[in-house]
């Protein structure tokens, strides 16, 4: 996806960078001690984060087996632990088609939410973003559209609801530091030239992530960091909880704002 003819982008030096903790993902809970399935654990994870210096979390909810779930009885758990640990954090949870693929089952599964979470992160290359963004929308839930690609960037653009959500997630792909520039510059111009002024949280994974995260700092755009996007330091080393890495997040702001 080659950038649109667009003025270059004007960073405010003021502007405070949002950092979300994203505290386990999609991986299974033996890759880390701090990935477990039980939910008080990450909740408490998750709070040495935001002591850290994160602003938001975002959580995917799992059931006993420590499979991702978007069952009500596991969201409310998950959502209301994180908010115990730490009351007063946003909290955001995924709408991933790996939990519940079939498109009317995840809309059954949201619709019976009791503890609702702050926002949600709707994949705009899944079947069905449409109508779940509607109806995270319809019960008061903001959206975060997630892109990481051409096609999904696409659906988004054409989306009646591209205009209501509540940031764009750009998630760049376990790749070379030399094409994060490019690759992310691409996506964010086109972004921008559709929706002018929404937010972007700009984030990359395994690989990616310290490259994307240095980016997004440079860039002026939010980001996030934590056991989802990867389990290593900058130096390398195994980061001993989600609190490391966000204080390595926060290190690298202060400096690029120093610098």
């Amino acid at each position: 996806m080659a950038p649109p003819s667009d003025p270059p982008r004007v960073v405010d030096p003021e502007r405070r960078m949002l950092l979300q903790a994203c505290v386990n993902g999609a991986r299974d809970p033996a890759e880390h001690p701090w990935l477990s399935a039980d939910a008080s654990v990450v909740a408490d994870d998750a709070a040495r984060a935001v002591a850290a210096g994160a602003h938001e979390v975002h959580v995917h909810p799992k059931d006993a087996a420590g499979r991702d779930s978007l069952a009500p009885a596991d969201v409310a758990r998950w959502v209301w632990a994180v908010r115990a640990a730490h009351p007063g954090v946003p909290v955001g949870v995924t709408t991933g088609a790996w939990a519940e693929p079939e498109v009317e089952r995840r809309l059954a599964a949201i619709e019976g939410w009791t503890e609702l979470p702050d926002h949600a992160s709707v994949n705009w290359h899944e079947a069905g973003a449409d109508e779940v963004a509607a109806l995270l929308l319809r019960r008061g839930v903001g959206v975060e559209a997630g892109l990481w690609d051409a096609a999904g960037f696409e659906v988004w653009k054409r989306s009646p609801l591209r205009g209501d959500c509540l940031r764009v997630l750009i998630e760049l792909p376990d790749e070379p530091a030399e094409t994060v520039r490019e690759h992310a510059e691409a996506m964010i111009a086109h972004v921008e030239l559709e929706e002018p002024g929404i937010p972007i949280l700009l984030h990359g994974e395994e690989g990616s992530t310290w490259p994307v995260f240095d980016l997004a700092v440079e860039l002026g755009l939010e980001s996030r960091i934590g056991l989802e996007d990867t389990l290593l330091l900058p130096d390398g080393s195994t980061a001993p909880g989600n609190a490391a890495l966000v204080r390595a997040a926060v290190g690298r702001m202060r400096g690029r704002v120093a610098s």
